[in-house]
């Protein structure tokens, strides 16, 4: 089962940030259609949000075609978001994992990798690449 984290600090809205932690989990492989999502009053527990938050989240993901409420049984992944399979994601992300760390070896930051993680998607985006 995911278990969700709240930034206070990145300026994205705690509902927001469920959404993306379910897509991404999706994506990854680490949910699949047939799971269950944590119940409202599990997350509320877990992560101190109102509830009201939780329901905005999984409305906007049902909405999304990627989950379903089930009156009395709780909220099901029902769809993945778009895009290439889970394997594909975890494939590059530990092709990215592994440049992350050649990175910090080199003295990188993390606001140095975002910069230039930046730069070259608008760089590959301009030359038609992306």
């Amino acid at each position: 089962m995911i278990s969700f984290r709240i930034e206070g600090r990145t300026g994205v809205p705690p509902y927001l940030q469920i959404v993306q932690q379910v897509r991404q989990a999706l994506r990854m492989g680490l949910l699949a259609p047939g799971d269950q999502l944590p119940t409202v009053k599990e997350v509320v527990g877990e992560v101190a949000v109102n509830p009201n938050t939780v329901l905005k989240a999984y409305r906007e993901l049902e909405r999304d075609g990627l989950v379903e409420g089930r009156a009395g049984q709780g909220t099901f992944v029902v769809g993945r978001p778009a895009g290439p399979p889970p394997g594909t994601h975890t494939r590059l992300g530990r092709s990215l994992a592994r440049w992350v760390a050649e990175a910090r070896e080199a003295g990188l930051d993390d606001e140095a990798m975002e910069s230039l993680l930046r730069i070259t998607l608008r760089a590959a985006e301009e030359e038609g690449v992306a």
